[in-house]
């Protein structure tokens, strides 16, 4: 695919994968219109890094799981533009802790935004991509929408529904010209973590993240996927299947130890074994669960990504 003369939407293209700057370059050189949502103060961030590489780009502040807004954004940019030729649907939330602690709420607001909010992006761009015969679809799920990972049940759940339905349309859109890529990364230095939100045993919880987010061999650099998911759009080949990004994606081409580890599921976080039985069903954010294992020398990589990527609590 060519992306000149593009119309883009990126969800959560204000901080995490949807950022970084080496993707959006190359983008860049093929002028595209990115349409980046995110928080106000974030997306206005985004927007200024763009428009500085000369790219006509346009931020809209909106919760893809408010089924009007997601309307209203994809109905602005074809007003704009007067079509939508990629949608990527990226926002995302994150909540960790033991099963024990985890209630309906969490479940639910990881379906509305991984789930509800890309099939209502989706629904609304479709007829236009219909219409001019040519569209792409990226839906960025995760390794952990293939295999359930403990302690992350509401985010596997809804990323495990985003796979499933964006297979199924890819399957049905197909013939009339839109290619639907479902992207499944592993573990990758975004500096999620650091706006991620923990229950159980707030600090050990948000220990083990932080510091398996920061291991060189288990994770990727979060510009290295964002290029292999542009990569993955830009041809043909893969807009008819589902793309491994990252670290897993390694994994899974060598077919070595980590690769069959993943394959039979990932063991329970040893460090945070059990719930709390005191406070751990408030949901804490990481700025208040910090002890001398994190943020430490073992998670250095991920406070770097974190620091790159917007993910810093403003």
């Amino acid at each position: 695919m060519d992306f000149r003369g593009c119309s883009a939407v990126v969800t959560g293209g204000s901080r995490g994968l949807g950022l970084p700057r080496r993707p959006r370059a190359r983008v860049a050189r093929a002028p595209a219109s990115p349409w980046p949502h995110g928080t106000r103060a974030s997306s206005s961030g985004a927007r200024l890094d763009l428009e500085e590489r000369g790219i006509d780009v346009t931020t809209v502040v909106c919760d893809v799981a408010n089924s009007e807004e997601a309307r209203e954004l994809i109905e602005g940019v074809v007003a704009r533009t007067g079509g939508i030729d990629v949608l990527v649907n990226n926002a995302g939330v994150i909540k960790v802790g033991p099963l024990e602690h985890m209630q309906r709420e969490d479940f639910e607001r990881a379906m509305d935004v991984h789930f509800w909010g890309p099939l209502q992006t989706m629904t609304a761009a479709i007829p236009t991509m219909r219409r001019q015969r040519a569209g792409r679809i990226v839906n960025v799920s995760s390794i952990g929408g293939r295999i359930g990972v403990p302690h992350l049940a509401p985010y596997c759940a809804s990323k495990f529904a985003l796979a499933g339905v964006s297979d199924s349309m890819r399957a049905e859109i197909a013939k009339d010209g839109i290619f639907v890529t479902t992207v499944c990364p592993g573990m990758m230095r975004t500096g999620s973590p650091f706006n991620a939100w923990f229950k159980g045993r707030h600090r050990d919880e948000f220990a083990w993240f932080a510091i398996s987010d920061s291991l060189p061999i288990a994770s990727v650099d979060a510009r290295r996927a964002a290029l292999q998911i542009v990569d993955a759009c830009r041809q043909w080949r893969c807009g008819t299947g589902d793309f491994v990004a990252g670290q897993a994606r390694r994994d899974r081409e060598r077919g070595d130890a980590r690769g069959r580890r993943a394959r039979h599921g990932p063991r329970q976080p040893a460090a945070a074994t059990g719930p709390d039985r005191a406070a751990g069903d408030a949901p804490t954010a990481a700025g208040k669960v910090s002890s001398d294992r994190a943020p430490s020398r073992l998670t250095r990589l991920t406070e770097r990504a974190a620091r790159e990527n917007n993910e810093l609590p403003h």
